[in-house]
C-alpha cells in the first residue's frame, strides 16, 4: 500500500522533471515535522527541517567547528558584549534584504515566553543595531558557551512576521496555529514549496542563496515523508522509492547491510534516552496511591532504577544500537565524566527491599507516558520497562502516543513518568543540566524539567557554571553537578543512541552526531 502511495505522491516530480531525478532527495523517518515556526519547538527532527529554510548567525561545519553563516565576523567588545558583522547582499526567500533589524527582531522574538528556545538565549539580554550590517548581542553575565548557542537561533524577517501577524512564537504546548506553522520565509539554501501535514513536505533549491557557489551537495529538491511503520520504511528504501531513511529499524539492519543496493552508515549520537518522574506534586497523578507522591521518595526512584535490566534492553530491544549509561549526557559532551557514567546495578532483590522500606511492599500503580515515533524503538523500550517493573511489584500502564501529541502533553506537566531523549547541540553539559534538572525559572532554567525536580545545591552549581570562564573550574562544577544528579536519581538514564542511517548506494551523506541530515552536503550520483 505504501509503495503505491509513495509512487503517486512522487509521480509529478519524477515524470515532469526526469532530468532532475538524481538531484531529488526523497527521505523519511517515523514522525512528521511539527512546525515551521523556528522559535516554537526545540526538537531534533523539527530543527533539521527548519535549518533547510532558516539560518543562524553562526553554524557548524562537518567537524562541529564554528563557521560563518549570516555573520561573517564576530568579536568580544567586553565580557558582556559581542559584536557581529553581518553578511551583505543576503535576501529572504520573498526577495526582501536581510539586515540588522531582522537579527535584533529574531533574538527578541526568541526571548519571548512562548519561545521554546530559552536554552539558547540563556544570559542574552538583547541585541542592538549599530548599522544595517553590525549587531551587538548583550549578555547579563560572561557566557562561555554563547557561540555554541547561536547555531540554533535562526533568523526571521521582521517585515514578513509583521505582515502575517506572527511576531510572537507560536505556543506549541497549547497547540496554537499561526501562519508561521505551515509557511516559512528564511534565507537558507532551500525554500518551503509545499506542506501536507503527516503526508509530505517539499523543499526546492533557493536559486539566490548566498552560499550556492560553495554548496557541496547537488540536491535541488527535497521530499520528506513521515512513515511510522518500520517495515514500510525499510520496504520503500529497498524498492528505491526512498533514497534515505533516518531511523532504520534495528531489527532490519542486518538485512540492509547485505543488500547490494543499500548502504548503512553508523555512529554514536550525542543523545541520551532517560526516564523522568513527577517529583513535585503532593499526590501523584494516574496512580492508585492517594494523598502522597511515591516518586518524591529517593528509595522509590532507586528501586525503579535497580529493576531495569539495561543489558537486556540493549540486546533484545535495541539490537545493539545503544550504549548503556548512568550519565544524563553522552561522552562527546564537554563535562562528561567516567564517574557519572556508572549505573546503579540491575538488582531485583534490592528493588523490592527499597520499595518495602518506602512503605510499598506490594508496589503501586502509575502511568508511563512514551512516544511511539520519536526515538529508536521508543515504544518497545517502554514495553520492556513495564515488564521489568512488574517483576518487582510495580504496575505501570503504558500510554504511548505520536510525538505531535506527546510533547505538548508532557510539556504541560501532564505526566507522572515519561521517557525522553535529549541531544546536546552546544556539546556542553550546561545545556542538559540547566534544561533538565535545574529548578524551573527564567532564561532556560528547567525549561524541560518536566518532573519539576528542585535541589538548591544543584542549582548553585548550575548557576556558577553559566558564567565561569576558567575551563578547569567550570568542568569541576559540572562533575559535581553530575554526581549530585545521580545521587538523587533526578532522572534514570538508560542509554545513548547509536544511530544508523540507511540509504541507497548512490547517496553520499555526512553522518552527524546530532542525527541531523544536512541536505546541502548530500550528493546523489
Amino acid at each position: 500500500m505504501f509503495r503505491h502511495a509513495i509512487a503517486s505522491m512522487l509521480a509529478a516530480v519524477l515524470v515532469a522533471a526526469p532530468a532532475l531525478q538524481a538531484k531529488t532527495l526523497r527521505w523519511a523517518s517515523q514522525g512528521d515535522i511539527l512546525t515551521f515556526d523556528p522559535h516554537s519547538q526545540n526538537e531534533g527532527l523539527n530543527n533539521t527541517a527548519n535549518s533547510y529554510v532558516y539560518e543562524p548567525l553562526i553554524t557548524y561545519n562537518e567537524k562541529f567547528e564554528l563557521e560563518p553563516a549570516l555573520a561573517v565576523k564576530w568579536s568580544q567588545d567586553t565580557p558582556l558584549i559581542w559584536r557581529f558583522e553581518l553578511r551583505k547582499g543576503v535576501k529572504f526567500h520573498d526577495g526582501t534584504p536581510f539586515t540588522a533589524d531582522d537579527v535584533v527582531y529574531s533574538i527578541e522574538r526568541a526571548l519571548q515566553p512562548t519561545s521554546n528556545f530559552s536554552a539558547y538565549t540563556a544570559a542574552i539580554q538583547g541585541a542592538r543595531k549599530i548599522d544595517d550590517h553590525t549587531v551587538l548581542i548583550v549578555t547579563s553575565a560572561p557566557n562561555p558557551v554563547l557561540l555554541r548557542q547561536l547555531p540554533e537561533l535562526r533568523m526571521m524577517s521582521r517585515a514578513w512576521s509583521e505582515k502575517h501577524k506572527v511576531t510572537t512564537p507560536t505556543n506549541f504546548v497549547q497547540k496554537q496555529e499561526s501562519y508561521a506553522v505551515r509557511n516559512a520565509n528564511g534565507t537558507g539554501p532551500f525554500i518551503l514549496k509545499s506542506r501536507e501535514v503527516d503526508i509530505r513536505t517539499v523543499f526546492v533549491e533557493n536559486p539566490n542563496w548566498w552560499g550556492k557557489s560553495t554548496k557541496k551537495g547537488n540536491v535541488t529538491e527535497i521530499v520528506y515523508t513521515p512513515v511510522k511503520s518500520d517495515a514500510t520504511r525499510t520496504a520503500a528504501l529497498l524498492s528505491g522509492e526512498l533514497d534515505f531513511v533516518l531511523d532504520p529499524p534495528p531489527q532490519d539492519l542486518a538485512r540492509l547491510k547485505t543488500n547490494p543496493s543499500v548502504k548503512v552508515v553508523e555512529g554514536a549520537e550525542n543523545r541520551t534516552i532517560f526516564l523522568g518522574f513527577d517529583q513535585f506534586r503532593d499526590e501523584l497523578l494516574f496512580s492508585d496511591v492517594k494523598g502522597k507522591n511515591p516518586f518524591k521518595d529517593l528509595r522509590v526512584r532507586q528501586a525503579l532504577y535497580h529493576a531495569i535490566n539495561i543489558e537486556a534492553i540493549q540486546k533484545s530491544v535495541m539490537r545493539g544500537s545503544s550504549d548503556p549509561t548512568g550519565a544524563i549526557l553522552q561522552r562527546a559532551v564537554n563535562g562528561w565524566t567516567k564517574e557519572a557514567h556508572q549505573r546503579l546495578p540491575f538488582d531485583q532483590k534490592k528493588a523490592r527491599e527499597l520499595l518495602a522500606q518506602a512503605g510499598y511492599p506490594n508496589g503501586f500503580s502509575f502511568t508511563l507516558d512514551c512516544p511511539n515515533n520519536r526515538y529508536i524503538n521508543d515504544e518497545e523500550v517502554c514495553k520492556a520497562l513495564v515488564t521489568m517493573w512488574a517483576q518487582v511489584g510495580l504496575k505501570a500502564s503504558l500510554n504511548a502516543m505520536p510525538r505531535a501529541t506527546y510533547f505538548p502533553k508532557i510539556q504541560k506537566y501532564d505526566t507522572s513518568a515519561y521517557l525522553l531523549g535529549w541531544g546536546v547541540p552546544t556539546f556542553d553539559a550546561l545545556y542538559s543540566l540547566q534544561s533538565l534538572a535545574r529548578t524551573v525559572g527564567k532564561g532556560g532554567d528547567g525549561n524541560f524539567n518536566l518532573g519539576r525536580v528542585s535541589n538548591p545545591e544543584f542549582d548553585k552549581l548550575v548557576d556558577a557554571m553559566k558564567s565561569e570562564v576558567d575551563q578547569k573550574k567550570r568542568n569541576d562544577l559540572i562533575a559535581r553537578a553530575l554526581l549530585l544528579h545521580n545521587q538523587n536519581v533526578m532522572h534514570i538514564p538508560l542509554h545513548n543512541q547509536v544511530i544508523p542511517w540507511a540509504m541507497r548506494r548512490n547517496v553520499t551523506v555526512v553522518h552527524r552526531a546530532d542525527n541531523r541530515l544536512e541536505a546541502r552536503w548530500v550528493r546523489i550520483e
